[in-house]
């Protein structure tokens, strides 16, 4: 998720009294299935300015389509507009496919008139692609980060420091649906949708005073090509998205049940890196114990200067330096993401809810946090959850009031829908949506689906438009 309020801060109307995860029915769930086979294979590289502002990088993506195509569509989400503002960007200087130069076309789709590009890239192709077809194509581009930015992309004008997280050109398709075209809109939230891809190979290349937090799972470094520098490998068999941090970095490493978890803030700080890494373990415990099976292998957490809140990534987190008396909930919210977007994903400009509303939920089953009980929501203000990103628009104040609807309201909806339906056949059904939908994009027609043995869980859901009334 982006740069939000912290927990408690939005238009709260009561403390809602939930169950800890110790009280949670844990019970069995079968293993995930496997990835889709023919994911996009993707490899990444940054070259990191040694000033830490800028980075340029290549891309080679092999994507095989699932229905005909005559185009490929990438989205540049550095350029989207509270991202763009802050003086971070995402240009993309040549494009390739299957070996030949090819012309990208730039559209702003929703970027502002200032950016020096737009948030969609639409590449013809000299053929239609069939289903099946094997297409190659090379992106070089260069980063921009902005400086001292409460978001994913940007660098410290204090610490040696900088993280760039969606900074890379994303493949904007969607299985059995095609590409995927919705504006950025100001609103601070995710708009990305992605399938997983294999991360075949992430190499960050930087100073090598420097230390570097990935994604997947380390493979290793190598001398860079430059006197000084030094090649960080990454690798992944299933993510949607990259992030990366490189600066100079105090770095904690500890094996939690089965997951290596990294743990790293700027040199001099002061952050506490003992006590954040001991509230990743309570919170990845008590989830897990919900939900099923920690997604990742490893799980990479940075904790940035600037930012206010945190902002989730498939196996990693950006934090800010929140109070400590916020951390918790914080940090089961953004974890809670490694099942929600991460492990399941979702069209975020289409149904934020999906993945906003559901890691609200896990985390206040297993860490509490203020929010409105659904008895205190006026009947009237139950509603409209489960609307697009480009809904929000519309209001005085776009970003609370999506805040106060998507992860509020709707995160009070499923704990109604818990408490009616019964906590253990809740639970069971939500692994099994976690366990059906895994590597996939889910759509809201999956939740209906999967609680289908419970209506009165549906009924909840249905009273606070996240899914559609019976009969529509």
């Amino acid at each position: 998720m982006p740069t939000r309020p912290r927990v408690g801060l939005a238009v709260l109307l009561s403390l809602v009294l939930v169950l800890v995860c110790d009280a949670c029915s844990a019970g069995k769930t079968q293993p995930f299935p496997s990835p889709w086979a023919d994911r996009p294979v993707v490899s990444l590289g940054f070259d990191v300015a040694p000033d830490l502002h800028s980075a340029s990088g290549r891309e080679r993506v092999v994507f095989t389509p699932d229905l005909a195509t005559c185009e490929l569509v990438f989205r540049a989400w550095p350029n989207k507009p509270k991202t763009s503002q802050a003086g971070s960007s995402l240009v993309v200087d040549r494009v390739t496919v299957d070996g030949a130069d090819a012309v990208a076309q730039d559209a702003a789709a929703g970027a502002p008139g200032n950016a020096p590009a737009g948030t969609l890239l639409q590449i013809p192709l000299a053929g239609c692609a069939r289903p099946g077809q094997h297409i190659t194509v090379v992106l070089d581009f260069t980063l921009k980060l902005g400086e001292d930015v409460d978001e994913r992309v940007g660098t410290s004008s204090s610490d040696q420091i900088a993280w760039f997280g969606t900074a890379f050109p994303l493949l904007a398709w969607e299985r059995g649906q095609g590409w995927q075209r919705d504006p950025a809109v100001p609103v601070n939230g995710e708009m990305a949708v992605s399938e997983d891809f294999q991360l075949a190979s992430l190499e960050v290349t930087a100073p090598s005073k420097y230390q570097v937090m990935g994604t997947g799972t380390a493979a290793g470094t190598r001398q860079g090509a430059d006197a000084g520098t030094t090649v960080h490998q990454f690798t992944a068999s299933a993510v949607r998205d990259v992030t990366v941090t490189v600066g100079q970095l105090d770095v904690v490493d500890r094996t939690i049940d089965g997951v290596h978890v990294h743990v790293a803030a700027a040199q001099g700080t002061g952050t506490d890196l003992g006590a954040w890494t001991t509230e990743v373990g309570v919170s990845q415990k008590a989830l897990v114990r919900l939900l099923g099976p920690f997604p990742y292998r490893d799980l990479w957490v940075t904790v940035v200067p600037s930012q206010s809140s945190g902002i989730e990534f498939p196996g990693a987190v950006q934090f800010g330096a929140v109070d400590p008396d916020a951390r918790r909930p914080l940090v089961a919210h953004e974890l809670a993401h490694m099942w929600f977007y991460g492990l399941v994903g979702n069209d975020q400009g289409r149904d934020p809810w999906l993945d906003e509303s559901f890691a609200t939920y896990a985390q206040l089953v297993t860490a509490g946090g203020d929010t409105p009980a659904y008895a205190d929501i006026p009947a009237e203000e139950r509603r409209d959850v489960g609307k697009p990103m480009t809904y929000w628009t519309q209001f005085r104040r776009p970003s609370t009031t999506y805040y106060d609807t998507v992860y509020n309201v709707g995160a009070a909806a499923l704990i109604q829908a818990r408490k009616r339906a019964g906590a253990d056949a809740f639970d069971a059904a939500l692994r099994e949506y976690l366990r059906r939908n895994a590597y996939s994009v889910a759509t809201p027609q999956a939740v209906t689906a999967a609680f289908a043995d419970l209506p009165a869980a549906l009924a909840v859901l249905r009273q606070v438009g996240a899914l559609p009334s019976v009969g529509r």
